[in-house]
């Protein structure tokens, strides 16, 4: 009796086996979706979407089309700078000047600190016995020779000292999205841009993937950081009058079907590929998902659109990916991700036996 009830479970699951229950679909009925608004009665399937297999021959003209999402801003081109401040109008000037005659006009000690003054808007200063001199443009060693050689005609042993303190000329403000923002005067021509980070304690820790902004002479420029810490080639020198500000990269994407997790992913940094968002994710389900046909589902702009070849065909666009294969691989370590995109992992065409085969077993130990 029970070895009849056994095998009328068995067979129950066997013929419900393409009824049970799945957690993605078929690869074929993922992209038999078609556009609702076509004619009644037209000839073939009209899609609403395009759809590109990622490989070596498709990916230059994929990625030729553009990445939505983030900022596209340029970054500026380091150039070396000398070490030496260069003094600006708004910049203190400290004089003390030492003389050694016994009747110095500087009064007996033969040592006097003058007022500290401010360079004006024409870049000048007054200094005693020489009047109005113009010192912006001057490194301050170039300042301090400069005065000494116009006192010495009325004060033949004078020596000067000259300390510069940065005026708002000679400063960079480092608005938000770090530690501790604020305004930091620039000690040299050459302080970096991660220098400036350094005092400040460096970005906000809560973001995800924080990005530099840097607005200089009315334009904007932009990269993401933990690219200024690997390309020392990108570690620009700060200019006075530079504000610079720190935001979090907000894209994120979707993970749905027979994928290792289904959630939704902030960008762990600003270039991610397709290949490391699906390690990312955990990868695929070894138990239900088809390998060969991982989907990459994205929305493009109107204003993106092309032939083809300079853009895409139509505002929605499926990718595929074979995990199976070394171009699949290598092509979706190539193959950038976006903003909004949908990694959605097919079934397997063996997974509702799988999964009927397990329910069998388990049915099959409870029996015995």
């Amino acid at each position: 009796m029970l070895a009849k009830r056994a095998f009328a479970v068995l067979a129950c699951l066997a013929l419900a086996a393409c009824g049970l229950p799945r957690g993605a679909g078929f690869q074929s009925e993922v992209l038999a979706a078609s556009n609702p608004f076509a004619p009644l009665g037209a000839d073939g399937e009209l899609y609403d979407f395009a759809y590109y297999e990622v490989n070596r021959e498709t990916l230059p003209v994929l990625r030729n089309w553009g990445i939505s999402g983030l900022a596209n801003l340029p970054w500026p081109t380091a150039q070396r700078q000398p070490s030496s401040l260069i003094i600006a109008p708004g910049d203190t000037v400290q004089l003390t000047i030492w003389d050694a005659e016994e009747n110095s006009i500087f009064g007996a000690a033969g040592v006097t600190p003058i007022q500290p003054t401010e360079v004006d808007p024409a870049g000048r200063i007054f200094v005693p016995f020489i009047g109005e001199l113009r010192v912006a443009g001057m490194a301050p060693s170039t300042a301090r020779q400069r005065i000494e050689e116009e006192l010495v005609m009325t004060v033949p042993s004078a020596q000067v000292q000259l300390v510069v303190e940065a005026g708002r000329a000679n400063t960079a403000n480092l608005a938000a999205g770090v530690t501790a923002p604020g305004l930091y005067p620039l000690p040299q021509r050459d302080f970096s841009i991660l220098e400036l980070f350094s005092l400040a304690g460096g970005p906000d820790p809560t973001f995800n993937s924080p990005q530099v902004r840097l607005v200089r002479d009315g334009r904007t420029f932009g990269i993401g950081f933990d690219q200024l810490l690997q390309t020392p080639s990108l570690n620009i020198a700060v200019r006075g009058g530079d504000r610079i500000f720190v935001v979090d990269d907000e894209r994120q994407f979707i993970t749905l079907g027979a994928t290792g997790s289904q959630s939704i992913f902030d960008f762990p940094s600003a270039h991610f590929t397709a290949l490391e968002a699906i390690a990312f994710m955990g990868g695929v389900n070894a138990g239900t998902a088809n390998p060969e046909g991982v989907l990459i589902l994205r929305n493009y702009h109107a204003s993106q659109l092309g032939d083809g070849l300079t853009g895409p065909p139509r505002e929605r666009v499926v990718f595929l990916i074979d995990l199976t294969s070394a171009d699949g691989l290598f092509s979706a370590g190539d193959f950038p991700l976006q903003d909004g995109d949908l990694i959605y992992g097919t079934e397997s065409a063996l997974g509702p036996f799988l999964a009927a085969l397990g329910l069998t077993n388990s049915v099959t130990s409870t029996l015995n």
